[in-house]
């Protein structure tokens, strides 16, 4: 026996070296399996701990490597503003997504998370970023290739900072401009925002021609998994009041705020996000027949449906009072993954009893968990969680600046050119004398960018972020002996003491987002309306209005030369003195109404009584001029 111990041992550790390799093939982790199997190869591997923590989405500022670790989070999002530090680099982004990342790789399967941001028009939370004008300018431009650039150059920026999520595009139908949220929707008109979901393809890569239907596609490590959004309705409620009831038919509904989500699904979107608000007095995030019935079933949509910040917790009123019952309604009516995003203990605990105690079947669990684990692995989040530097420089590139700037050229509508057809003000003369330039819009990137800016409101001020204002702008274009003179808010005595030749005066509303935004009256707030009044009474004068939707302005339009809707544009100011003096002519068409008076709303193109200011489709045409 003795003699033939070493070969027999050897032959044995033989044997075991090769069990120890066969037990380590993982078939979720070998990117050759076809898609089916690696989901459902690590779905039988979990427990129900693992599975509940991959439908949990917590708040970057909890997220540590630990945190990460015990719960098995499956995602982590910024909310508005939440940034790893104050004008923090593209590279310090990559850093601290890469830190919460370690702590996901740290559990026993190792499945990594996905970390999601709001992009909503550009990488809008990061300093430096290019921030593109608002959708309420896109729509103008109606122009799906441009969107599309638009989407590919967000995705860019997104991705520079280690982030492979975007919650955009939203696809609202924002059917009344008193709702704070109008400026995200790209129109009026269900087919001009269906037109738009050509930003998805931008964001995510063009989706191969054999691809099944509803399969999410995100094409590699450039692009981003995008979010159609908020579903179902939220741009119909009542007076256009943020998270309120939409009222409206069944047939309305399909016809007006479901065709964008075709063309999303069938583009291969990966994710959806619920709406706050309800149809017929039902909340979305409750609404198994929309959710389950509708976009899973019907239109076999097999990404993921993610929730709304504490979506809900607003299941009951007030908010959060029936936790156990928000859990029930929500996960039943087919949510899968929970924007918790703060009380992820309370969720993961309130879920686990109700899977344990028949409440809700593991089979809905094994449903979300699989859509889940079906977008991260389209990401390729299995084969590169971690990310590196390589595309920091990415971040507000002079190429997607000059983009940004092309896109506000496209979305400024011109309303009024001159007292009469015969004598129109724009272009203006580079060469003048002296030009005044006023308004409270006129030197404040803040303002010109709006809400979802660096923060959830937005912020007022030139100290944001990088960009050109309109004063700056007007500076850089006139002739080199034209004396730009500006001044915020002049009085008639300054005015009357200085020869101008023009004026150029910009005024709007302030930033905002969502229930902040909304208003009753949609005016413009002092010292807007005296600096048309003081200027325009007295001099020759061009407004710019910088607002996130139609406002009233008909009481002055008879002492206004020229008038110009130029949305919230952006970070590139100069886009819109491209217009103002004709380097480039003017080619926006409202796709929205504007209205006379507040007491008409809502009031939509094809509506039977249709009386506005300025009607859908609307907008003057300058030709460029030759200097």
């Amino acid at each position: 026996m003795g003699k033939f111990s070493i070969p027999i041992l050897g032959l044995l550790l033989v044997c075991c070296l090769v069990s120890v390799t066969e037990a380590e093939y993982l078939k979720y982790k070998d990117p050759k399996q076809p898609l089916r199997v690696r989901i459902k190869d690590l779905l039988k591997r979990m427990t129900l701990e693992e599975k509940i923590g991959q439908m949990v989405q917590i708040e970057r500022s909890l997220a540590t490597p630990d945190v990460m670790k015990k719960y098995f989070i499956g995602s982590v999002l910024s909310g508005g503003g939440s940034v790893p530090a104050a004008k923090a680099s593209a590279v310090q982004w990559v850093q601290m997504v890469n830190e919460i990342q370690k702590g996901a790789l740290s559990t026993r399967l190792g499945i990594p998370m996905i970390y999601g941001i709001d992009a909503v028009h550009g990488h809008n939370n990061v300093y430096k970023a290019t921030i593109f004008p608002h959708n309420v300018g896109l729509g103008v431009t109606r122009d799906p290739i441009l969107i599309k650039k638009i989407g590919d150059a967000t995705a860019l920026e997104v991705r520079a900072t280690g982030i492979p999520y975007a919650f955009a595009p939203c696809i609202a139908v924002c059917r009344d401009p008193r709702w704070g949220r109008c400026y995200e929707s790209y129109s009026e008109d269900p087919k001009i925002v269906r037109a738009m979901t050509e930003i998805i393809p931008g964001l995510q890569g063009d989706i191969p021609a054999n691809s099944r239907k509803g399969v999410p596609f995100v094409a590699g490590k450039t692009k981003v998994a995008a979010c159609a959004k908020h579903y179902l309705g939220d741009g119909g409620t009542t007076k256009g009041i943020n998270e309120n009831n939409t009222v409206i038919s069944y047939n309305g509904l399909l016809s007006i705020h479901m065709p964008a989500y075709y063309d999303s699904i069938i583009k291969g979107v990966a994710t959806v996000m619920i709406s706050y608000s309800s149809w017929d007095g039902i909340k979305m995030h409750a609404n198994h027949d929309l959710i389950t019935g509708y976009l899973k079933n019907k239109l076999q949509f097999r990404g993921f449906v993610i929730s709304d910040w504490e979506g809900i917790d607003r299941i009951t009123s007030p908010p959060h009072a029936n936790y156990s019952y928000s859990i029930q309604a929500s996960v039943s009516a087919g949510i899968d993954m929970i924007m918790v995003p703060y009380t992820y203990t309370e969720f993961i605990d309130g879920l686990t009893y109700q899977v344990k105690n028949n409440i809700i079947p593991i089979s809905r669990i094994d449903d979300a968990v699989a859509r889940i684990l079906r977008v991260k692995f389209v990401l390729g989040l299995f084969e590169n969680p971690l990310a590196d530097f390589s595309l920091v420089n990415q971040v507000g590139s002079k190429e997607h600046r000059e983009l940004a700037r092309e896109a506000v050229r496209k979305s400024l509508v011109l309303l009024k050119n001159g007292k009469s057809a015969t004598y129109p003000l724009l272009p203006l003369p580079k060469k003048a004398a002296k030009v005044l330039v006023a308004g409270s819009h006129a030197n404040n990137l803040g303002s010109q960018c709006g809400g979802w800016t660096i923060t959830w409101q937005g912020l007022g001020g030139n100290d944001l972020t990088t960009g050109t204002t309109i004063l700056d702008a007007v500076k850089s274009t006139v002739d080199p002996t034209t004396k730009v003179v500006y001044n915020e808010n002049p009085d008639a005595n300054f005015i009357k003491s200085n020869k101008f030749s023009y004026a150029i005066v910009v005024v709007g509303e302030p930033p905002y987002a969502e229930t902040f935004g909304d208003s009753l009256n949609l005016t413009i707030p002092e010292p807007g309306l005296s600096t048309i009044t003081n200027v325009c009474g007295s001099i020759k004068c061009v407004v710019v209005l910088i607002t996130g939707r139609p406002v009233v302005i008909q009481p002055y339009l008879s002492t206004i030369d020229a008038l110009v809707a130029a949305w919230l544009p952006g970070t590139e100011g100069q886009g819109v003195a491209d217009l103002l003096f004709g380097d480039y002519g003017f080619t926006g068409k409202l796709a929205r109404t504007w209205f006379k008076t507040v007491d008409q709303l809502p009031m939509n193109v094809g509506d039977r009584h249709y009386d506005p200011l300025f009607p859908f489709g609307f907008g003057l045409t300058t030709k460029p001029t030759k200097y």
